[in-house]
């Protein structure tokens, strides 16, 4: 039987899933980030699904290890991590949250809705989470991992990694 969402043991599945870091941005957890998708307790199973970044990721195997981990810790004997790739996660799924500890890291947060197109591509100035400025510009389309792209800011002249929009 699947345990509903309002049960202790379901909220605390959620909860300690929830709270694992990202092994690449270490001040966001997986939900901060939109990668938690669902946590499912079915009698002593807990099921947790993700969505990596891109299909690509190289710290799936990571997150799950500590998922499992965090989960056995809590006192989960029984833990499934599934990945999903559809629908495919996009920046748009980052909590408020997430994006101000990215800022307060010195990453500049994806901004805007990750999946808007239009015949004229326009590239917008991404502000610099150090001083603010918007006189920046793109240095290299990938920063410290490949979900980045590293900035300079003409204004205080530091360099900044800037998560993208997908």
């Amino acid at each position: 039987m699947v345990t509903s969402a309002g049960t202790d043991t379901a909220i605390l599945a959620r909860e300690v899933a929830a709270s694992v870091v990202d092994p690449e941005v270490p001040v966001l957890t997986i939900a901060d980030l939109g990668i938690l998708r669902s946590v499912e307790v079915d009698g002593d199973r807990v099921t947790v699904t993700i969505t990596p970044t891109y299909s690509g990721c190289p710290a799936v195997d990571a997150i799950r290890d500590d998922l499992e981990l965090a989960l056995t810790s809590a006192g989960f004997a029984d833990v499934d991590v599934r990945l999903t790739l559809s629908p495919a996660w996009t920046t748009d799924w980052m909590t408020d949250a997430g994006r101000c500890k990215l800022e307060e890291f010195g990453i500049a947060p994806p901004t805007g809705r990750a999946a808007v197109r239009g015949p004229i591509p326009v590239r917008l100035s991404v502000r610099c989470p150090r001083c603010g400025s918007l006189d920046t510009r793109e240095i290299a389309r990938f920063g410290s991992t490949s979900c980045k792209a590293l900035w300079e800011c003409r204004a205080c002249l530091e360099p900044f990694d800037h998560f993208k929009a997908h």
